[in-house]
């Protein structure tokens, strides 16, 4: 049993925790849940020791536990499941799973990798992703990153697992294999502490539900006894609305992007695509089934053996991020957004105005219009209701809403027609959810932006795409195209969809 007794938790001016007192029971799975700031990661940190409690106490098993760092909740059997991609690239799966253990494998100073990779593909197995553990993990995608993170965190064999968004980049295929080692864990009378923002995962999977609110302790509910929006209600004290948005209105004249014969050696045969004016067309498909892969070679990122890219209905020449930004106002909100989207440490009016230096820079003296670059970051702040003090603020320390809201707005700072978006709601809050939503269906709707949603939650799927495309190893193997003439219901859409995966 793990217990917090008054656990209060002081930054400065913020006191992130206050008063808390939660018990986790063993062979229970506890979904721990709150908006964006409720304080749920301070509360996880000082359960992993990262952090110590300014006031109250933590227990487990009934005996008072200091733990003065990481190191210490580790020795007594407590594991995480980080949400933020946590992973060396340059080693390997099994090195990766392995990193903090590799002892045990070594006898007079040699390790028996061979034992090494054979114990890392049986964890592999366990979290279903079917690779090689020698793999080297720099090339690897967000969700097999994260799969790899679940199979360290089991091989450690905790008494206590605390999962922080595993499934922010699974598809339900890939949750549901997830939810049944779970399950098995809990059968094993381990103490499993689940943070989501799927509330859909949470009344599937979870036991119980404890809700922080501002730093405060809510309740603690019995999931049978719960729907969706009960658990809403507790964590920010209101309903949201109704998932369906409408129709858009999509201009069929206007292909913005067409993709005729993409070919790529070893995994894309001749992909047709098209988007138009207005519309949002849904990428679906298991992890390293060829979502990202394919926006990535759309962007420059990556390269094609054959094939065609139009814009605008003029063959287009993409060989890299900047062809795509400059040439052809296509811009892509990565799904990692913090190895890859943002750059973390510095202000938001850096990384709002880093689309846009090009086109400020004072030619003769060579410098940049700072006035100009501030005067755009203010502009989309207001525009996004990006939560800062002043666009000085770091981006590191922003909540997860409010950084992908940066993401997102440092393309819309450059005039982007085109749009990818990879995950927009991975790890965000409900109101934040609700609010990108909107954010992302009203460029669609107002201002007539093409987007292309890649997106492993159904959900949101329903709630904005009017197309979808159907990835199965690296090919597209159906579609969905009358999505706009009526609402879909989340079952409805699975069942479909599920018909193309079988």
């Amino acid at each position: 049993m793990l217990e917090l007794r008054g656990v209060s938790k002081i930054f400065p001016g913020v006191k992130a925790l206050d008063n808390v007192s939660i018990t986790f029971n063993p062979g229970e799975v506890h979904a721990l849940l709150g908006e964006n700031g409720a304080g749920k990661s301070t509360l996880i940190k000082i359960i992993c020791g990262l952090y110590q409690p300014d006031e109250g106490e933590v227990l487990l098993n009934g005996k008072k536990v200091n733990f003065e760092s990481f190191r210490d909740a580790l020795e007594s059997e407590i594991s995480i499941v980080n949400q933020e991609i946590q992973v060396i690239p340059q080693y390997s799966i099994a090195e990766n799973i392995f990193i903090d253990k590799i002892d045990k494998f070594a006898r007079g100073g040699i390790v028996n990798w061979k034992q090494v990779n054979t114990e890392a593909a049986r964890y592999l197995q366990m979290v279903g992703l079917d690779m090689d553990p020698t793999t080297i993990i720099a090339g690897l995608s967000a969700a097999q990153k994260q799969l790899i993170q679940i199979a360290k965190a089991i091989s450690s064999n905790a008494k206590v697992l605390l999962l922080d968004e595993p499934t922010s980049s699974l598809t339900k295929h890939e949750a549901v294999n997830l939810f049944t080692l779970v399950t098995n864990l809990r059968e094993q009378g381990i103490v499993i502490i689940f943070v989501s923002h799927k509330l859909e995962e949470v009344l599937t999977l979870c036991d119980k539900v404890s809700v922080l609110r501002d730093g405060k302790y809510v309740g603690t509910k019995d999931c049978g006894k719960l729907t969706k929006q009960d658990i809403v209600k507790m964590m920010i004290g209101r309903e949201t609305k109704d998932n369906y948005l409408g129709q858009l209105d999509i201009n069929q004249d206007n292909k913005v992007l067409e993709v005729k014969k993409l070919t790529q050696a070893g995994r894309f045969n001749n992909i047709d695509l098209d988007l138009h004016e207005g519309e949002i067309l849904g990428f679906y498909g298991l992890v390293g089934s060829g979502r990202t892969e394919l926006a990535k070679i759309l962007i420059g990122e990556d390269t094609m053996d054959a094939g065609e890219v139009f814009i605008n209905g003029e063959k287009a020449t993409i060989r890299s991020m900047a062809d795509s930004l400059f040439r052809y106002r296509m811009g892509y909100v990565s799904e990692n957004r913090k190895e890859e989207g943002l750059i973390l440490q510095e202000t938001v009016r850096t990384n709002i105005g880093i689309t846009i230096w090009k086109s400020i820079v004072q030619p003769l003296i060579k410098k940049m219009n700072l006035k100009s670059e501030e005067s755009k970051a203010q502009e989309m702040i207001k525009a996004l209701h990006i939560k800062v003090t002043n666009s000085d603020d770091i981006v590191g320390g922003l909540s997860g809403g409010n950084q992908q809201k940066v993401s997102i707005a440092k393309w819309l700072a450059a005039g982007c027609d085109i749009l990818i978006i990879d995950e927009p709601s991975v790890g965000v809050d409900v109101g934040a959810k609700e609010y990108i939503h909107q954010l992302i269906w009203n460029l669609a709707k107002v201002q007539k932006k093409a987007i292309i949603v890649i997106s492993s939650d159904l959900p949101e799927l329903c709630t904005l795409a009017r197309r979808i495309l159907v990835f199965r190893e690296f090919q597209i193997v159906g579609e969905l195209n009358d999505i706009n003439d009526r609402p879909y219901s989340y079952d409805e859409l699975s069942g479909r969809i599920g018909q193309y995966l079988a």
